[in-house]
């Protein structure tokens, strides 16, 4: 428990300090993302002029501050490193850098879509087959499909086919939180009520090995999940609206492969939709708003815009109001999910 203690304590501090002090270093740069009138589309958006001059990849400090908490939480004696967390961290690190340079493309040409925009998504799609794989070659991770525990339903995948399983779960998730991270705070406040819970599921899978023996080292895997959770605590203090730092594509794509790999770690594959429910919510309305248009022939849309984040605030919705009932919504994701993973929990235990 002290371990968990120190990691989250250290992320959160680091973050805190840290994300003021680069703010204040990328403002002083112009570091900042050049803020959309109109869509791809010619449609009007949600007027953010007003943010115009705030500095992106806040992402770097969340994730730095995520690795200091973690690492320094190994100084007390009997906490090990584990193979598949290191590994994990590897993967968080690559999705940040395909971020990073996306960010810093669009800080130095001035233009809300860097020039990797285009293939950003088949550079994602192949590091998440890569980081799935050297995942499974690395460490004894179960390969069976699993809701709330490996052996349910417990379908036996094979290598081949998780590989292929677990690089789209990496790659879906990680565009999911990146497409939510659209107004203050929103993607790092859902990212840490699911960094929560995976704390939780992971704890209890340490505590309750003989209920949980697929998962490995469950205890680190409790540190990284709350070395991240304390990390997007810090974050929020600066990126609550009226946020000073955004986030950019370096923390949204790192956050994501955290959250995809917690849930491939702890055995909760088909969980993760439900702990990260928002995040499906933003991006199956950016999937439903491009297939009503092209099905139509660009006559018909679902959504004044999407993804529905702004589509609240085109019909008169604050954005405060809109952050804080999408806050709400992801809450009650997240401990329908977390109920679910107890509920089985307590059966299993015979309570």
């Amino acid at each position: 428990m002290i371990a968990l203690f120190i990691a989250g304590s250290i992320a959160f501090v680091v973050s805190l300090i840290g994300t003021g002090f680069l703010a204040r270093f990328l403002r002083s740069r112009g570091s900042s993302q050049p803020i959309l009138e109109m869509n791809a589309d010619n449609i009007t958006v949600p007027q953010h002029q007003h943010k115009k001059g705030t500095p992106t990849m806040g992402g770097l400090a969340v994730l730095a501050a995520a690795a200091l908490g973690y690492v320094l939480s190994h100084i007390r004696e009997g906490v090990i490193f584990s193979n598949q967390t290191l590994v994990m961290f590897l993967g968080v690190f690559l999705m940040a850098l395909i971020g990073f340079v996306d960010d810093y493309i669009k800080v130095r040409k001035k233009r809300n879509r860097g020039v990797l925009w285009k293939l950003k998504g088949y550079i994602t799609l192949a590091v998440a087959f890569g980081i799935a794989a050297l995942l499974l070659a690395t460490s004894n991770i179960d390969t069976r499909l699993s809701f709330t525990r490996a052996s349910f339903p417990g379908w036996q995948m094979g290598n081949v086919m998780w590989v292929v399983w677990a690089g789209l779960i990496i790659f879906s998730t990680t565009n999911a939180v990146n497409i939510t991270d659209g107004l203050d705070g929103l993607a790092g406040g859902a990212a840490m009520l699911a960094f929560t819970a995976f704390a939780i599921i992971a704890f209890l899978a340490f505590r309750n090995r003989d209920l949980y023996p697929s998962v490995v080292n469950p205890y680190d895997l409790a540190v990284f999940a709350v070395a991240f959770g304390g990390a997007c605590a810090g974050f929020l203090w600066w990126n609550a609206a009226p946020a000073k730092i955004f986030m950019g594509d370096v923390g949204a794509l790192g956050l994501g492969a955290a959250l995809a790999l917690l849930a491939l770690s702890t055995d909760t594959q088909l969980l993760l939709p439900i702990l990260c429910g928002l995040n499906v919510l933003e991006i199956g309305s950016v999937a439903l708003q491009m297939s009503v248009f092209k099905i139509s022939k660009g006559k018909r849309r679902v959504f004044r815009i999407s993804p529905v984040h702004h589509h609240f605030e085109m019909v008169g919705w604050p954005e405060t109001t809109v952050i804080i009932r999408f806050w709400l919504i992801a809450g009650i994701f997240v401990v329908s999910g977390l109920g679910l993973f107890v509920a089985d929990f307590t059966r299993l235990r015979g309570g």
